[in-house]
């Protein structure tokens, strides 16, 4: 009986040889191989790296399933985690933050700068002026009253005279007393040069002052300096007080003097409008105004009532809040 030949069927794909034939043909590289070997060069080495990781995995995997038993694997080493610094915010504890519709915490209340109680604000108002020898006089010949006042630290402050308005009169007025007070010398206000306003700090209170200043024309008096606030009175050059004068407001005021003065005296009529409005008896509101809160500025600040709260009202123990028992 002759030995059949081998059937070829095309739709079955030999392995491998059978198992009469003497020929041993080497391991048959597989497709997926041959393809992983083609992107290796596309891919880079990451890619690379990744392929060959899978191959020695799929060879671990065989290799296990031919002997029977699972590969041994390598276990991973632990991954350290940096300790983070102190002071960084990484190293702070955790915190329960607060929850949404909650109010927020009541805090203390901290000190103000100093390490004292908020100042109290007290507004003053004042008026003075500038009184000068001799409106008829040339220009670099006129001369104007200034006063001087001792600072804490021993300095020479030199200004203008001024004072606070009192009940019942005029800024005019004050002006013309004030200067009479400080000075000896009676004036009478000729034009208004403006305001000024500025803050300072004295005795725990943060003083807001206004200061009504005008220009007036020397009438009678010699200089006196028997005011107790004031150090020293002099006569000085109207050339001299940008020089002179240490607040830089009132510098500014001594410029201006020197444009009223010129147009006074190219317009008669203005002089002459001028006094007659400075003559002038009833205070305006302002001015009373000014006034009453002058009369209040040593005047302790009044005492803070305390709001007591209102407790709300709520059912009593033994009823329901729909009426029952």
């Amino acid at each position: 009986m002759s030995a059949e030949s081998p059937v070829s069927r095309p739709d079955v794909v030999n392995d491998g040889p059978a198992s009469g034939d003497p020929q041993t043909p080497g391991p048959r590289r597989n497709r997926r191989g041959r393809r992983r070997g083609r992107r290796r060069g596309k891919g880079g080495a990451a890619a690379g790296g990744q392929q060959q990781s899978s191959q020695a995995k799929t060879t671990g995997n065989a290799a296990a399933t031919r002997s029977g038993g699972p590969a041994e694997t390598t276990p991973a080493p632990p991954r350290r985690t940096a300790e983070p610094k102190p002071g960084t915010p990484a190293a702070m504890p955790p915190t329960s933050r607060r929850p949404h519709g909650k109010p927020r915490p009541a805090q203390q209340n901290r000190p103000q700068a100093g390490g004292g109680q908020r100042l109290r604000t007290v507004r003053e108002t004042s008026a003075g002026g500038l009184v000068l020898s001799n409106l008829d006089e040339p220009f670099d010949q006129l001369q104007a009253v200034l006063i001087a006042r001792i600072d804490r630290r021993g300095r020479m402050m030199w200004s203008l005279p001024k004072g606070h308005i009192e009940t019942g009169e005029t800024t005019e007025q004050t002006a013309i007393r004030e200067i009479s007070e400080e000075t000896g010398i009676t004036g009478a206000v000729v034009a208004p040069l403006g305001k000024i306003d500025y803050w300072f700090v004295s005795e725990g209170r943060r003083i807001h002052k206004t200061v009504h200043h005008y220009l007036l024309k020397y009438v009678d008096g010699v200089l006196s300096d028997t005011d107790y606030e004031v150090a020293a009175v002099a006569w000085v050059p109207l050339t001299e007080l940008p020089r002179r004068l240490t607040y830089s407001d009132e510098r500014r005021l001594a410029r201006t003097a020197e444009a009223v003065i010129a147009d006074l005296r190219s317009d008669p009529d203005r002089l002459a409008r001028n006094q007659a409005e400075a003559s002038r008896t009833e205070p305006n509101d302002y001015e009373k105004a000014a006034a009453a809160r002058n009369q209040r500025r040593n005047e302790p600040p009044p005492a803070k009532s305390r709001r007591r709260r209102r407790r709300s009202r709520r059912p009593n123990a033994g009823t329901r809040a729909d009426g029952g028992s």
